[in-house]
């Protein structure tokens, strides 16, 4: 598998173990806590991640298809186009100085989580999504992923390559898992 995909796949798993330890250490109650005014539950950043798997995967196969059609093989490196390049830097995990979060970012409308749906249920399902993107990275090898533009699912007009959308979803994955980690301590 190519070195930066095989990364990308890498960053997938550890954040399916990395939710898994969280689950497996935190009681009902923590799981649904609201660390403060307007900041998410661990459940309720697990739902959004689920959201945002679930609107990503349809334009992911859509780009792989596209990427098959051009018939060329993929590049030694992928390159991010500047938008997307971007985007994985603003949906990386947050830095902190003290206990003041730095580049928050505002939750489009329907990327915001309900709250209501039962811990099991949110496991499953990131289980189950998670599965589906692992699958569409294993197949976009050898694929020129970095020639295919997306419209992202986060703003009808920015549009970056798919091999970047990867690698915002990795980013955008462990910037919640922390989030949720830090809710239920």
């Amino acid at each position: 598998m190519q070195k930066q995909l095989a990364a990308v796949l890498e960053s997938l798993e550890a954040a399916q173990d990395r939710l898994r330890r969280l689950s497996d250490g935190v009681s009902d109650a923590k799981w649904k806590q609201h660390p403060g005014p307007g900041r998410w539950s661990a459940g309720e950043c697990v739902e959004h991640l689920n959201i945002t798997s679930k609107k990503y995967l349809p334009l992911l196969r859509d780009a792989l298809v596209e990427a098959r059609q051009l018939n060329r093989p993929a590049p030694k490196h992928y390159r991010k186009d500047p938008l997307g390049w971007f985007m994985s830097k603003m949906m990386a995990p947050l830095r902190h100085i003290g206990k003041l979060r730095l580049i928050p970012v505002k939750t489009m409308p329907d990327f915001v989580p309900s709250g209501s749906k039962p811990r099991g249920e949110l496991l499953s399902e990131f289980v189950r999504l998670q599965g589906e993107l692992i699958t569409i990275v294993r197949k976009a090898d050898g694929l020129p992923l970095d020639q295919i533009s997306i419209v992202s699912p986060f703003g009808g007009k920015m549009k970056y390559n798919a091999y970047a959308a990867l690698t915002i979803i990795e980013q955008h994955q462990h910037r919640h898992l922390q989030q949720a980690e830090e809710a239920a301590r």
